[in-house]
């Protein structure tokens, strides 16, 4: 899968930093629109910090100036803490184009860390390596609705290269597709562990935990109608947006959990922003309900 870039990595000095609530402007927000910046909220008495710390910033060293690193210490800076409502530490923010795109929270394992990293210069459009055209074009079959196609092609590269992550998260994607969710789940369960938390596995993944959500949920007339007795029944908004997403119904889908976030952004301890991002994960990073969705989400946070 992509490789990092391979040329001679910038010093550790141009890669990682501290900032403070007055320079954050301009060493993440500003910054971000030239390369993505990852910001460490951390503070010297936490544990997990210190567990996460060296690792999150090895990750960004590996990844050779295709991302940079940013870190915060709450004690002292806490008003940029307070506006991404930083409630325990470690947490991880992601920013690129300006935006927070992404993020985390506690100590991570080094190779979800990694997966982190990767998954983020992929959102950015970096460091890629030319992938395999049969899988673009799989890929292509795969969003017109030629799932078996699709999976020709994906079980194709897998008979070359078993460990393609790009092709077992699109053949699992394929039998999604196809209605058989357990093939699905069979399929991602054979992923070795050198590609398990690859960002196509993790993709894939997150839309089988969706099919699976969604499978038995309530009519969206039903739903729509308790939401018109009481626009703030949560649950109903919440179940009315799996309805539209098991009805392929994306943008209205997204439409309701916006609406829910901007209602009440806590309730069920932040549902609708972790559905939200579980949904665009599974739309891809570079989707354009994706790169909407999170805009708009981004703007909601920040108000």
């Amino acid at each position: 899968m992509n490789e990092l870039n391979l040329a001679a990595a910038p010093a550790a000095g141009d890669l990682i930093k501290e900032a403070t609530d007055a320079s954050f402007m301009k060493d993440v927000i500003e910054a971000s629109k030239e390369v993505p910046v990852i910001v460490d909220f951390w503070a010297p008495w936490c544990g997990p910090c210190k567990q996460l710390g060296p690792v999150l910033e090895q990750a960004v060293k590996d990844a050779r100036g295709a991302v940079k690193m940013v870190k915060v210490n709450v004690d002292q800076n806490q008003m940029v803490a307070g506006q991404l409502r930083v409630q325990s530490i470690p947490a991880v923010f992601a920013f690129s184009g300006g935006q927070p795109v992404d993020g985390f929270m506690g100590a991570l394992p080094a190779s979800e860390i990694k997966a982190f990293v990767k998954k983020l210069v992929e959102m950015s459009g970096g460091a890629g390596d030319g992938l395999d055209e049969a899988l673009d074009q799989a890929d292509e079959l795969l969003e017109s609705g030629a799932a078996a196609d699709a999976a020709e092609i994906f079980a194709a590269v897998l008979g070359e290269e078993p460990a393609n992550a790009r092709a077992l998260g699109g053949m699992a994607r394929a039998e999604l597709a196809a209605g058989n969710v357990e093939r699905a789940k069979q399929m991602l369960a054979m992923a070795p562990p050198e590609i398990a938390d690859d960002p196509a596995i993790a993709a894939a993944r997150s839309a089988v935990e969706l099919a699976e959500l969604t499978k038995d949920t309530g009519e969206t007339a039903e739903l729509e109608a308790r939401l018109e007795a009481d626009p703030n029944d949560h649950q109903a908004r919440f179940d009315l947006a799996l309805a539209l997403l098991a009805a392929k119904d994306r943008d209205a889908a997204v439409e309701a959990l916006l609406e829910l976030f901007r209602r009440d952004r806590e309730w069920n301890e932040g549902a609708a922003k972790t559905q939200l991002f579980k949904m665009f994960e599974s739309f891809g990073p570079r989707d354009p309900l994706t790169l909407k969705g999170r805009r708009r989400l981004s703007s909601m946070i920040f108000s």
